[in-house]
């Protein structure tokens, strides 16, 4: 008996502790999306990193009443922002390289000229983010315009998507690229009306000019990785997916962790053409879904990209007749690499942008699933920007995920008509369709091809304009998602991508208390300006670690 009261004492004990050690956040518009519904909020409490309770302040302030309370004034609370698709490494790499996105090209040059005056003397000038679609003929580049800047460096420039890269004769000569140079299978090197290489190579053949390019070291990357983290923090992301990593960067990321130096829930996906893939694979899932770093997907490459006629189509480009683009690896080689991964129970996240590539997938996917039910690996297509719409419909009986970036169709739409036609255009970027036959789509915004700001993300599922507010009445509007849809397909399926739905993706109890607080209300305020919306503080398992300095 004495010991029953020794265990009541003890219990009353740790319940006073809890309640006194929570934290109590209010004064605030919260808004989460659960399975169930959309959720309005004006309290958040939690204690050790995880939500104990959302609602009133009137009743969890009652219920907590020795809770550290935070007064939000008046501010939005959404629970921390999850991006489903970027590239990490090259988001940090690129805050030292050069950025070219949304320059035209008179100033696509004179940029290049001016950023070649901070890299020293036989180094490689490197960046990405050009985009011929944006100058007057919209045609590719050439190597000659990057020699006439008289720049002794070798320079290589990855375009926008990067599925192309531009290169000076310089870098060409140091990978020995010449008239007689055969394009690999899947990349194509763009040539002039003489048959000389242009300077632009296309997806597989990139690798032909990237093999002489000085490799990052493990200490590089991990320095690369920290800063794209905190740049993530500052816009309201506190999970990332890194959509395909080399066995190096894993490492990185091991180590990181081992440190206890990653802010945010990480997510990478092992690149299928890691040397060590099989290795690796036997090696089983790195981490768990409660921990900062969990590993247990693949990425896998089917075709390139629109904007550089290399996503694989089934009817030739509407405008390139002859081209129907680009397969980066066959049908049977991509069987075996899809099976390679889940014989090892690892998900699979596929790059597929063409109605043929996602078609191919399909394919595969379903015939993998007559041996052995798939649907528990939910697996994902990254992109699955253009299908038939009988490919559409075949989602939901293999529970895929549509990996989808929003900002890709308002940074599309100046081309894609151009590339498909109207036609195929009325099956593309086709979220309404998804979102309808019960597919959760896992936004996010591919970074660096494109800003890493989810709120921009949010901005264009919602009005399909762009940030200039074009077109006004949006781009395809039958397509687009309603602010509940748009704000779950960056938390909730976006924690679901990842098989990390039940600690995190919202702010129910027992998940970790991740969440921003934004400058203002996106739910009320004109949809052209919630991109606008500032993160003014992002905290993630309940811990403060970011607050906007303005």
């Amino acid at each position: 008996m004495r010991l029953i009261h020794i265990l009541v004492g003890l219990c009353a004990v740790l319940a006073s502790w809890n309640l006194q050690a929570a934290t109590l956040v209010h004064n605030f518009s919260g808004y989460q999306a659960t399975e169930q519904n959309l959720q309005q909020f004006n309290t958040l409490v939690f204690d050790q990193g995880k939500v104990l309770a959302t609602g009133d302040y009137a009743t969890l302030s009652q219920s907590y009443p020795k809770a550290t309370k935070i007064d939000a004034g008046g501010k939005t609370l959404l629970p921390g922002l999850i991006d489903a698709h970027g590239h990490v490494l090259g988001l940090g790499r690129l805050q030292q390289q050069l950025d070219l996105r949304d320059l035209d090209l008179p100033q696509t040059l004179k940029a290049i000229e001016q950023f070649s005056q901070k890299v020293p003397a036989g180094d490689w000038l490197i960046g990405r983010g050009w985009n011929q679609v944006l100058w007057a003929g919209k045609e590719f580049p050439t190597r000659q315009q990057l020699d006439a800047l008289d720049i002794d460096q070798p320079i290589w420039l990855r375009r926008i998507d990067g599925h192309a890269g531009w290169a000076n004769s310089a870098a060409m000569k140091l990978a020995g690229i010449t008239r007689e140079t055969r394009a690999p299978a899947g990349g194509e090197i763009i040539r002039d009306r003489s048959g000389e290489p242009s300077g632009v190579l296309v997806d597989n053949a990139m690798a032909l000019l990237e093999s002489v390019i000085p490799q990052p070291t493990l200490q590089e990357e991990k320095a690369a990785l920290k800063t794209a983290f905190d740049l993530a923090l500052s816009l309201g992301l506190t999970g990332l997916h890194d959509a395909g990593i080399s066995g190096q960067t894993l490492e990185a990321y091991r180590q990181l962790a081992s440190e206890k130096v990653i802010p945010l829930h990480a997510y990478p996906m092992i690149s299928i053409d890691d040397k060590n893939l099989p290795q690796l694979l036997a090696a089983g899932y790195v981490g768990a879904p409660d921990e900062r770093l969990y590993v247990r997907s693949v990425k896998v490459y089917v075709d390139g990209a629109l904007g550089s006629r290399g996503a694989a189509l089934l009817e030739p480009y509407h405008d390139r007749p002859g081209e129907k683009g680009l397969l980066i690896a066959t049908e049977s080689e991509l069987l075996q690499q899809i099976k390679l991964a889940t014989d090892n129970k690892f998900q699979v996240n596929t790059h597929a942008i063409g109605d043929r590539a996602n078609h191919i997938v399909l394919d595969i996917l379903q015939s993998l699933n007559k041996d052995h039910d798939q649907k528990p690996s939910r697996h994902r297509i990254e992109h699955a920007q253009v299908l038939t719409i009988d490919d559409i419909e075949r989602f939901p009986s293999l529970n895929l995920i549509a990996s989808m970036q929003p900002v890709h169709a308002t940074s599309d739409k100046n081309m894609a008509g151009d590339r498909l036609g109207e036609k195929r255009l009325a099956r593309a970027y086709a979220w309404r369709k998804f979102l309808e036959q019960g597919t959760r789509i896992a936004s996010g915004s591919d970074f660096p091809v494109e800003p890493v700001n989810p709120l921009f993300g949010i901005h264009a599922a919602v009005t399909r304009r762009d940030r200039q507010g074009d077109p006004e009445q949006g781009w395809h509007m039958e397509e687009a998602m309603n602010m509940e849809e748009a704000l779950r397909s960056f938390t909730l399926d976006a924690a679901y991508a990842s098989h990390q739905e039940q600690v995190i993706g919202s702010l129910e109890p027992g998940k970790f208390a991740d969440f921003i607080l934004l400058d203002r209300n996106i739910f009320t305020t004109d949809p052209q300006e919630i991109w606008q919306a500032k993160v003014l503080e992002t905290w993630v398992e309940g811990e403060k670690v970011y607050t906007r300095s303005e």
